[in-house]
Order: structure tokens, then sequence, then C-alpha cells
């Protein structure tokens, strides 16, 4: 993309887009190539958008849910056809590869339909009427929300709050990540044209933005995703107007291998869910457990078919992932692996640079995995959010179960064996929002599962029925005969 093509992506507020100052978005893989020029929001842009979200509150709240569902349905239809269009731009954003970002389209579209044959059903009143009484327990909207995402999966994670926020009757202020904005933006904003103006604002910005919104006392409701450190201080801002709140948050993923598991089968999948999005998916394989006896001949399989992994840009066909997203995020990493390189277990490097020539002139990083190390190595004990995976020598089911349990992050987990009853049973004991079996990758999600953390991986869950629950307050109304 030349310097001529960049797209300018302004605030959207009250159906109109405006701009307050500019910043260059560079393309992770390609640092001296600008990708796009996004607004700079500030508190007074909050305001504006909180504001406007606030009066078109009343008229979409009274809107009947099934019109807000086929608005929905229309929103899907919009985001697919965006995908052709807009995955490249977001390809140069975030630095995911193509499959990837055309799956966050999908997903994102998946997660519209959904909500939208969910609504009416939802939103239906119960209801008891008899000698003494008629009683309605309803479901009404909260008011306006605010939605804070995260860069590495933009679309759907957009979509997961807007979805039950518009399908129950709010209106929603978004702030994208500066990190991954432009073709988030332009996709609601092609969205937006199909709903009443106000019910879908959007405004740009860092830190202060953020804290701007959630501190708004207009503002009923904020869903965030990103990482624990910041939801700590949207708490902070919240905690003065008592808002509710969604926290979906960082984890530190598990996964155990029994040893009755093929283990050809089980690296189709278990290296999917370490290394897509370059490791930087918050539920993603951070850890791999492996009985002691089985280990050498996993760690080897494990090694050789990471070697195959080719790293470059992501719109190049032949990468198997792109680059981290940004310097804070790389220089974590570098860290961490400097820190592992320096300590008693075995570092390993492998796959290829596709395009050794532009290395330097991106955020890339190789596959790593480390071998031999323990489990209380910072390497296995912090969430690394890059391309490198421990794996961890276990004596006993028990030892794997207390060691997989034993992080201040609970959000997913996996265990892999040729015996389902087996896997249940261990399932059951792990302390993670969800577990899956035999898998852990985005092919693991399902929308009838809710999806969320336990400990300091969040507060609430989202997708599909899950979700819209956290967009409502309850109304029980008496009538004494």
């Amino acid at each position: 993309m030349t310097q001529t093509m960049v797209p300018q992506v302004g605030h959207l507020i009250a159906g109109e887009t405006s701009v307050t100052g500019l910043r260059e978005v560079h393309d992770p893989g390609h640092l001296d190539n600008v990708v796009a020029q996004v607004a700079v929001g500030t508190a007074d842009d909050v305001d504006r958008a909180v504001r406007a979200a606030h009066d078109a509150f009343p008229a979409w709240r009274d809107t009947p849910a099934g019109e807000r569902a086929r608005k929905l349905l229309a929103a899907a239809e919009i985001l697919a056809g965006s995908s052709e269009e807009l995955a490249p731009l977001l390809v140069g954003e975030h630095g995911g590869v193509m499959w990837e970002a055309q799956t966050d389209f999908a997903l994102g579209t998946g997660v519209l339909q959904n909500t939208a044959g969910l609504t009416e059903e939802f939103l239906r009143p119960v209801q008891f009427d008899d000698e003494q009484s008629f009683i309605s327990v309803e479901k009404v909207p909260r008011g306006v929300a605010a939605a804070i995402v995260p860069w590495n999966m933009p679309i759907v994670l957009t979509m997961v709050k807007l979805a039950p926020a518009l399908a129950t009757g709010n209106t929603l202020v978004l702030k994208p990540s500066p990190f991954a904005s432009a073709a988030l933006t332009l996709a609601l904003e092609k969205i937006a044209a199909v709903l009443p103006a106000g019910v879908l604002n959007v405004v740009h910005g860092e830190g202060d933005v953020g804290a701007a919104l959630c501190g708004h006392p207009l503002v009923r409701k904020v869903g965030f995703t990103g990482g624990t450190a910041t939801a700590r201080k949207v708490i902070e801002a919240t905690a003065s107007t008592t808002k509710n709140l969604t926290l979906e948050l960082g984890g530190n993923d598990p996964a155990i291998l029994l040893d009755d598991a093929d283990i050809d089968a089980v690296l189709d999948r278990i290296l999917t869910g370490v290394y897509t999005r370059s490791g930087q998916i918050c539920f993603a394989v951070k850890r791999i457990y492996v009985p002691r006896r089985i280990y050498q001949r996993f760690a080897d399989a494990f090694c050789d078919r990471v070697n195959e992994y080719a790293v470059g840009h992501g719109l190049d066909p032949q990468a198997s992932f792109g680059p981290l997203n940004n310097e804070a995020q790389f220089k974590k990493v570098l860290d961490l692996l400097d820190r592992t390189r320096n300590s008693s277990a075995q570092l390993v490097e492998l796959g290829r640079k596709l395009d050794p020539s532009s290395w330097e002139n991106g955020y890339y990083v190789l596959p790593h995995v480390v071998r031999d190390v323990e489990h209380t190595a910072p390497v296995s004990y912090e969430e690394q959010f890059g391309p490198v995976v421990p794996l961890i020598a276990y004596d006993d089911e028990d030892q794997a179960v207390r060691w997989a349990n034993d992080s201040e992050y609970g959000l997913c987990s996996s265990v892999w064996t040729a015996d389902p009853e087996r896997g249940l049973e261990l399932a059951r004991r792990i302390e993670a929002g969800s577990t899956f079996i035999n898998t852990h990758s985005f092919e693991s999600l399902d929308l009838r599962m809710p999806f969320g953390g336990i400990k300091q991986s969040g507060i609430g869950r989202e997708f599909g029925a899950a979700g819209l629950p956290e967009y409502v307050e309850g109304h029980s109304i008496r009538l004494l005969k």
C-alpha cells in the first residue's frame, strides 16, 4: 500500500465521521510502511459520543426486538461482504496472516447471526398470573454500553460485545485498540449506516480516552477484552459510578498430554493452538505438560514439526505466521527469551525466515520451544503472548493437575488423550473457564459455550446465550389484584 492510498479513519459519532488530529499506523511487518491514518481522540470526543448514544437510546430501546434482530442480520451480511476488501488492511495493522484476518471476519459474522437468532426468545418475559397477583419478570437494556477491544482479533472481539448490546436495546460506544483500529472502524461505518444515528459510535485514542469512556456517568455497562493490568485500571475508572463489567482477560493456558495420547494426531491440533497469530491469542496454548516417560519422544517430534514453520509478512502466502504486533510486545518476548536462554532450560530456536533482508524492518520472532524446563520457570509461569512454548515433564496426573491450576490465570485449558472418559474426568479437575479435550484453538470454540475466565482471567461470560444477560437488567413487575 503506498502513501497516497492510505485511508484516513475518523471517529464515528451520531452517524457522522470526524477527525481530531491524525496519527500514522505502521505495518508491524514493514515498519516503514504507513497503512492508515487514524484520528486521535480526547475526553471531549468521548463525551460527544456517549451523549449521542444516550440520546439514541430511548428510541432504540423501544424498537421491537425482532426489528433489532433483523438489523443484526443485515450487519452480518455487511461484515461478511467486507472481508475481501478489509482483511488485507487488517493484516497490515496487526501482523497476522491472511487466513487469520479472514477468520476474524468470519467469526464476527457468525456471532451476529447467532445472536440475532436468540434475541426474541431471550427477551420474552416470564409471567405468573394467579388469584392474588400478576407478575412479569422482564429484561431491559442497561443504557449506553462501552466496549474496549484489543488488536489481536478485533473484529470478532468487537462483535461479541456489539451483538448482545444492540440486540437487547442498548446503544454502544466503542474504543478500538490503537494498534488495529482502521479495518474495524471502516467495517463499523458500513454497519452503522443501517442503524439509527447514535446507536453505534466509535472513538479512537489511547488510555486517557479509555479512562474517560469508562468513567463517563452516562455509561452504564463496560465490556473489555485485554490485559489484566489494564483491566484493573478499567475497574478503578468505573468504581465511582458503579457500572456493570464484563472483563475477558489474559490467560496462561495449560495443555495436559496424557500417556495414552497419539503423539502424531496430537501434533496436528496442538501446534495450531500454540502458534496461530504468533501466539498472540488470550486462549492460546502457553504451557504443555508431558508425561516424563514419553517426554523426549514428544519433544523431538514437536520440535521437528515446528522447524517446518516459515515466518514472514502476513500477506506472503508462504508465511506460517507473521510478526508480533507492536514494539512493547516484541521487547517483552525478547526479554523473556533472554531470561530463558540464561537459565538451566534448553531454549531451541526453530523455523526459517522467509525474507531475511527485511527481518530487521519488523517485529519478527522465530518459533521457540523450551525443553527441560521447570514448572516454576518464568517462561512457564508468565503469559508469553508470543511464539514460544515450554514443554514441562510431569510424573503423575495429580502433579499435572496441580501444576496446571497453579496460576493466577484461569481462562482455558485442554486435555489430550485417547480415552474420552479419562479426558472428561481430568477436565473437571482443572480450574478454568473452559476446558477442551483433544483440541485447543479456534476450532475449539462453539457459540453454545460461554467464554470467559476465572481468577485473574476475567469477570462474566461472552458468546451466544451467555453474552446476552451481561447487557440487561432484571425488572420485576407485580400487580396486586
